[in-house]
């Protein structure tokens, strides 16, 4: 049985994306590059030959893994999600308690997590440690820098 992948309907939406892009537009690029390279006549020493068969290689590979992603979605609609404690889809606002400094982050399926975006995997060290807390508990974070706590000071669920 292969493990359900939780993703907002977003994120869905932009693997089924990808993927389109990947079978509609770089296979058929990367099939005439092959078709091009192979035009030129030897192939063992064809640079652009070898470099278009493994961009086919890697595209083929991304191709079957986004399929396989999507088979398994397990598809969360945010916006109808409530309550105060955290769960998956939730907006998490963090104070650092030994900085002060604020933090947002939402927790999403680990295919669309992008940190730098505020998005954190549902199987990250800070997510794992802040499910299940609300507003005013205190989140200990062991992360490759060490140990950091933070506040909870606000959750929310929607868009």
């Amino acid at each position: 049985m292969m493990d359900k992948v939780p993703l907002t309907i977003k994120g869905f939406a932009a693997l089924e994306e990808e993927l389109k892009h990947r079978q509609q537009v770089e296979r058929p690029r990367i099939i005439q590059a092959i078709a091009e390279a192979r035009a030129l006549g030897d192939l063992s020493e064809n640079a652009e030959y070898h470099a278009a068969k493994e961009a086919q290689s890697l595209n083929e590979g991304r191709i079957l893994e986004l399929e396989s992603l999507i088979s398994r979605a397990e598809i969360i609609d945010i916006t109808k999600l409530s309550g105060d404690r955290i769960k998956f889809g939730a907006t998490v606002k963090l104070v650092d308690e030994d900085t002060e400094e604020e933090k947002t982050y939402q927790i999403v399926g680990e295919p669309e997590a992008d940190v730098h975006s505020g998005r954190v995997s549902v199987s990250s060290p800070i997510a794992r440690a802040l499910m299940g807390k609300t507003i005013g508990d205190t989140v200990e974070v062991v992360t490759p820098g060490g140990g950091k706590s933070y506040e909870v000071v606000g959750v929310q669920f929607g868009a």
